[in-house]
């Protein structure tokens, strides 16, 4: 009897050790952000990355790896283990607008990453300075189709987000800008400000300090309704172009081969952060919108981003 039940009892003793598992993540999680400290990116990072770090049993830091159109921090991201340790908080721009004007792009943003969620909406808008003769949406299409030569537009750079949502909305409205750009979005505004340039294409977040101090005034949004915090800034699809929508939207994502169980735990973590009330103020407050997303919805997402920014860059003959 003792001789027939001592397998049994030695494999009682060992299934401890066999199911023991060690609490994921063992160790800090590092999520990329392609740009500098302050961009909407690298904002709602931070607020997420927090949240995280309280739900975690390690911490999640932010590393800020700007410059070269995102590019650098993407292949760091697309190169790194699948092990849900390293993630990037990619944007429209790297994650989507690079592989329409990039003609040898070092990563693929459909095959080297693992969509997780987006993050948030950007929504973008036209500002002017405050001796530029309309206010809204019609009086811009006016003044632009008056002019006898095209309107000056600065951007934050060639091929930005901003920069391709004021190309399609050109297309739409059947007109010519004359596009400036600049390296990046503060030399742009700068500019702005003292009359240099009339009229520039940039994030809602990035403008409204501005437009509140009375600097600049804002001319319309490219959300296909008003936004909360603006409600007095009618949308261009609401007056001159109906169905136009042109937002920036930050996302997140994984290396390829990032296992299924670990996209929806970090899914499930970081979309239940989102829907935080708390939170969701605070990326409100940044000028953006909360937006969770399953892994499947943003992977759709993702695909329909880069067709539509393909096309954009064909009809305006935008490339790098």
């Amino acid at each position: 009897m003792r001789r027939r039940h001592l397998p049994a009892l030695g494999l009682l003793l060992a299934a401890p050790a066999v199911q023991a598992q060690p609490a994921w993540p063992d160790r800090p999680v590092r999520v990329i952000v392609p740009f500098p400290p302050g961009q909407s990116t690298d904002l709602v990072a931070r607020l997420v990355a927090d949240e995280l770090s309280r739900r975690w049993p390690q911490r999640v830091v932010v590393e800020n790896r700007a410059g070269g159109a995102g590019v650098p921090a993407m292949e760091v991201a697309a190169r790194a283990a699948p092990d849900g340790t390293t993630l990037v908080a990619g944007s429209i721009g790297p994650m989507a607008v690079n592989a329409a004007v990039i003609p040898r792009l070092s990563y693929d943003p459909e095959r080297d990453f693992t969509p997780i969620t987006n993050l948030s909406l950007v929504p973008l808008c036209i500002v002017a300075h405050p001796s530029f003769p309309a206010d809204d949406p019609a009086g811009f299409l006016a003044a632009a189709r008056a002019a006898s030569t095209p309107l000056i537009m600065a951007t934050a750079g060639p091929a930005s987000g901003a920069h391709m949502a004021a190309e399609l909305l050109a297309h739409r409205l059947g007109i010519q800008l004359n596009m400036v750009h600049y390296r990046g979005s503060a030399p742009a505004v700068t500019d702005l400000i003292a009359g240099t340039v009339p009229l520039m294409t940039d994030s809602l977040a990035s403008a409204l300090p501005n437009v509140r101090a009375g600097r600049l005034k804002l001319i319309g949004v490219s959300t296909l309704r008003r936004v909360s915090w603006a409600p007095d800034v009618p949308s261009f699809a609401e007056t001159v172009a109906p169905g136009h929508e042109a937002v920036g939207w930050n996302g997140l994502a994984g290396p390829a081969g990032l296992p299924a169980e670990l996209v929806a735990r970090i899914n499930a973590d970081v979309t239940a952060a989102l829907r935080e009330p708390a939170l969701v103020a605070r990326i409100e407050e940044a000028g953006m919108l909360a937006d969770p997303q399953t892994p499947q919805q943003f992977g759709a997402f993702l695909r329909a981003e880069i067709q539509r920014w393909r096309e954009v860059a064909r009809i305006a003959n935008v490339t790098l």
